[in-house]
C-alpha cells in the first residue's frame, strides 16, 4: 500500500477529488491531510472520508513539528492540492521527488508567489490568452519552479470571465491529478 498525504488551505476540492478516486483503491491510500486553517471546508471533506486531519500553524510548520508528524504516516508521495504556505526546505530535502504540486496554468507562465485560484484565472483573462491549462510539477525551494511532470491545455478563446476559465480548469484538475499521482506511485513501486 503507498501511503498520500495531501496538504490544503482551502475549499479541498481537488484534494475530496483525490480522496474519492483512492477512497476503496487496493494500493494507495489518503492516510492524512493537513491543513494550516481549522476552518478550512478541506478539513470537513477528510472528515467525510474518514480521513486523519492534521491542523498546524505556520509557527509549527517552520518549527519542524509539520514534519515530525508528517514523518509518523509514512509518505511515498505527498501532494499540494490548494495548499497556500511555501513548506520549509526540511520538508522539501527529507522527501525528495516526493512532493508534488498541481497549479492551475501553464507554467512558467502565471506562476510565483501569490498567482493561485482566480489570481491566475484574472490574468490569462487580462492577457488575452487563447488557452490555458495545468501542471502538476515537483515541488522544490522556489513557488512553481519544480520539475514539470505533466501539463495539459485547454481552449479558452470563447471564455468571458474568470469563472468560466476556472470551471475548464477545475475539469482538467480533476481528471488528471489523481490520474498522474496513481502513475507517480506506480513508477516508485
Amino acid at each position: 500500500m503507498k501511503n498520500v498525504v495531501i496538504f490544503a488551505s482551502g475549499s479541498g476540492t481537488n484534494a475530496e477529488n483525490i480522496m474519492v478516486h483512492f477512497q476503496n483503491h487496493p494500493f494507495v491510500k489518503v492516510v492524512a491531510v493537513f491543513c494550516n486553517n481549522e476552518k478550512a471546508k478541506v478539513t470537513e471533506k477528510a472528515k467525510k472520508w474518514n480521513v486523519d486531519t492534521e491542523i498546524f500553524s505556520k509557527t509549527n510548520l517552520n518549527e519542524g513539528k509539520v514534519l515530525e508528524r508528517l514523518n509518523t504516516y509514512h509518505p511515498d508521495l505527498i501532494v499540494l492540492a490548494g495548499f497556500l504556505l511555501q513548506l520549509p526546505t526540511a520538508i522539501i530535502y527529507q522527501f525528495p521527488n516526493k512532493i508534488i504540486n498541481i497549479h492551475p496554468a501553464l507554467l512558467p507562465k502565471y506562476g510565483g508567489k501569490g498567482m493561485y485560484g482566480n489570481h491566475v484565472h484574472q490574468a490569462v483573462l487580462d492577457n488575452k490568452e487563447n488557452e490555458t491549462g495545468i501542471t502538476i510539477h515537483f515541488v522544490n525551494e522556489n513557488y512553481d519552479e519544480g520539475e514539470f511532470i505533466f501539463q495539459k491545455t485547454v481552449d479558452i478563446k470563447e471564455c468571458s470571465s474568470i469563472e468560466e476559465i476556472a470551471t475548464k480548469v477545475h475539469q482538467l484538475e480533476y481528471e488528471y491529478f489523481p490520474q498522474i499521482i496513481f502513475e507517480i506511485l506506480n513508477l516508485k513501486s
